[in-house]
């Protein structure tokens, strides 16, 4: 009988062991070097917000944060690389518009983000700029509207490559205003600008970092930014929302991000996200650098408010998708 009672123990004293075990790993918590997977090539502003934030965890975490570039297929690859990790809270993603919020919308990612990445922050917001070539008869928004109401179809915009951010956020102002205008794709925002300068499209949308300095050349006018208030990043210049009518609500950035893997046990999510809000709190420095390369920090969003974010705008950018049959190339 004491033998059978002993036996019977066995299991059960082999959980409680494992558990202490995972406990113990998990409060430990780093005890080596993380990685910090950016899905994008080296000098890109996903790549130096992610290094930036690698930087500041490296000194707060007490560890390594090591950056790894693994660009291609959009932001595809690298965020797959992280998707399909292990949940352990060592491998960070430099997480960006593109794969996360529009992947999913125009194609088929070799990852679901809902099911296997866990939001952690996101932090930084880039405008879009409505911009024109500086000797455009088009001083304002309300000038952009009223002249492609005037020809429908008759004018066109660029992009930087269909279903590409730039396609998109001119696609939702369109549907938004009830306009239209033809879409002339280009391999990279360089060349979409460049056919922008040139006059070879009649408008356009692209980010400060990109553009900025093109505007304050005064080479070409920026008519409205894409957030909903005006933007530090480009003073003067108003939210397109303000035009009101079907725009009243249109909100579009480009943001910065950590993610991890699906999994990863919530202390540690928290811990990240602490650490990551309490970085951009302690000085002007690291927001000052985001501001370097055209990003804006002004709030800290957790991983609720984060996931609640991207379901906002996945509803937002689904119907124009789909009702106009956008997909990646």
């Amino acid at each position: 009988m004491i033998r059978r009672r002993t036996l019977a123990a066995l299991p059960l004293a082999g959980l409680a062991a494992n558990a202490a075990h995972a406990q113990q790993a998990q409060g430990a918590w780093p005890n080596r070097p993380l990685r910090m997977v950016i899905p994008w090539p080296p000098g890109q502003q996903t790549d130096v917000a992610g290094r930036l934030v690698a930087q500041m965890l490296s000194e707060r975490l007490g560890q390594p944060v090591v950056p790894d570039n693994r660009p291609g297929a959009g932001g595809q690859i690298g965020t797959n690389i992280v998707a399909k990790g292990t949940p352990d809270g060592y491998t960070l993603l430099s997480g960006s518009l593109g794969p996360i919020t529009f992947g999913p919308l125009v194609s088929r990612p070799p990852y679901d983000v809902e099911r296997e990445l866990a939001p952690v922050a996101l932090f930084g917001a880039a405008p879009f700029m409505a911009l024109v070539k500086a000797d455009s008869p088009v001083r304002d928004l309300k000038g952009l509207i009223d002249m492609l109401k005037a020809r429908p179809g008759h004018y066109t915009h660029n992009s930087s490559g269909v279903a590409g951010a730039q396609h998109l956020v001119t696609a939702l102002f369109l549907a938004k205003a009830g306009l239209e205008a033809l879409h002339v794709p280009f391999q990279g925002s360089g060349p979409a600008l460049a056919a922008l300068l040139g006059g070879q499209v009649d408008f356009g949308f692209d980010t400060p970092a990109a553009a900025g300095r093109l505007v304050a050349a005064g080479q070409l006018r920026a008519l409205g930014v894409t957030t909903g208030s005006p933007s530090p990043l480009v003073p003067g210049v108003p939210p397109i929302a303000s035009a009101g009518g079907g725009l009243a609500d249109y909100h579009v950035d480009s943001w910065a991000s950590v993610m991890v893997q699906a999994g990863t046990p919530r202390p540690i999510i928290d811990r990240l996200y602490n650490e990551i809000r309490a970085g951009f709190g302690a000085g002007p420095e690291l927001k000052d650098r985001f501001a370097n390369i055209g990003m804006a920090v002004d709030e800290v969003h957790g991983p609720d408010a984060f996931m609640a974010r991207l379901r906002r705008d996945w509803a937002t950018f689904r119907p124009v998708i789909e009702q106009l049959g956008i997909r990646a190339e």
